[in-house]
């Protein structure tokens, strides 16, 4: 199956130019996507083109990942309803090494061949002129023709309008996919469908300028089929830097899915080729509640994203939180760790001296944190078997606990019913 072929089976294409496909069976071609450095590190996302670069060195092609360090000064209008926050030198600077060394976990960049390569725009728009790029690329596009573009056009539809500094974005793209052209012998830019009029303007400019002859190609945008963004959560994005979504809550983005969402994500954020995920999907069908697939694709994309061990320490918070998992995995994190498991989880201080002697459970969870509005309601749940702590039932409302009870010297895990977890710190 060759690369065109992959895209199309697992439902990623959406527009591909003539000539395309031909080009990519008939030789080894370098083809690049971009990144917009906007940000210090990709959500969730930006997985759909990580895909592409990876299905496309997977097809014996040369995948060039550009970081658009120069581009990021001006801000892409696709998909956008107003004008972005431009951002300084240093912070894009810094944006761009993240993004990068995020990237070089997803893509080969050891073998000799077709191997992968980071190119950043600002190195060759950094002396360029403006009068010099007005001459020398400026002259080759109309303003007609810039004009047509659906980003453009609804643009200046809105109330906002568009500044000359995203209008001439198109411009800046068109020349990125040039330069490449004639000087990394890239045919072929990809991207998502949003950028089908930026990629036509570089074809254009590279077939106005030099009379060469380059392809494109487009990827669907991801949509759930609640209507909701693909990506967001209440928490805001899904991101792809450990620091900003731990690994337990990407791990439960993907486990979250859908039934219908799973099966269309498996086939586009994992390697699993066609029969596998045909027989995970039909094994699926037969028992709906153990959510096969979600927990098939949530491994996959959770080990490539972060690591086997992060994927482990998921599976055992998961099965600590909503199963059967054991006190002895949080016995065994550091203190970061174990307070990124409840992230979100409401918490209480409480007086480790006062643990000493001992506190009655029932004053424990209504007096010293607030677990239940009143000490008749916390006693009512304890006599009928609803409150555990450490994942141990209490079974009499007369039930001391003291500082022997403390996981890692400090902790104590009170849960109120099947679902709701209270993190009670002793200081």
């Amino acid at each position: 199956m060759n690369f065109v072929e992959e895209l199309r089976w697992r439902g990623m294409l959406q527009d591909i130019m003539p000539g395309t496909e031909e080009q990519l069976n008939k030789e080894l071609t370098a083809g690049y996507i971009g990144f917009d450095p906007t940000g210090d590190s990709l959500h969730v996302g930006h997985l759909t083109q990580i895909m592409t670069l990876i299905h496309f060195q997977r097809a014996g092609h040369k995948p060039v990942a550009l970081v658009g360090g120069a581009t990021g000064m001006v801000g892409d209008p696709s998909g956008k309803s107003a004008e972005r926050n431009l951002l300084d030198e240093e912070t894009l600077r810094y944006n761009v090494t993240c993004l990068q060394n995020q990237l070089k976990k997803f893509l080969e960049f050891g073998v000799e061949r077709n191997q992968a390569e980071m190119v950043n725009n600002y190195d060759w728009f950094k002396n360029y002129g403006f009068l010099d790029f007005i001459r020398d690329v400026g002259k080759h596009l109309t303003v007609n023709y810039m004009m047509a573009k659906d980003s453009v056009k609804k643009r200046l539809e809105s109330e906002n309008g568009i500044s000359f500094t995203e209008f001439s974005y198109q411009l800046i793209q068109g020349y990125d996919y040039y330069h490449l052209w004639k000087n990394n012998n890239c045919l072929v830019q990809m991207g998502g469908s949003d950028q089908w009029g930026n990629i036509v303007t570089g074809t254009e400019l590279i077939r106005r300028k030099d009379a060469g002859t380059a392809y494109g190609l487009t990827t669907k945008l991801i949509k759930k089929t609640d209507g909701t963004k693909f990506g967001k959560t209440e928490g805001g994005a899904v991101w792809l830097d450990a620091a900003k979504t731990s690994p337990f809550k990407y791990f439960q983005f993907w486990l979250n899915a859908s039934d219908e969402d799973a099966k269309n994500w498996i086939k586009i954020f994992t390697l699993k080729p066609q029969e596998e995920i045909e027989a995970i999907i039909a094994e699926h069908d037969l028992a709906p509640h153990q959510r096969l697939v979600q927990r098939k694709l949530a491994e996959d994309i959770t080990i490539r994203t972060h690591s086997q061990d992060a994927y482990d320490t998921a599976i055992k918070t998961t099965d600590f939180l909503f199963g059967n998992g054991s006190l002895e995995f949080l016995a065994q994190l550091n203190d970061t760790d174990l307070l990124e498991v409840f992230e979100g989880v409401p918490q209480f201080v409480i007086a480790k001296d006062e643990l000493s002697s001992g506190i009655n459970i029932v004053d424990l969870l209504s007096t010293n944190a607030s677990v239940f509005p009143s000490k008749g309601e916390a006693r009512k749940m304890i006599q009928g078997g609803g409150v555990s702590i450490n994942k141990q039932k209490i079974d009499e409302p007369t039930q001391l606990i003291n500082t022997d009870n403390l996981i890692n010297g400090k902790y104590l895990v009170a849960q109120r019913g099947k679902k709701n977890y209270f993190l009670l710190i002793a200081e």
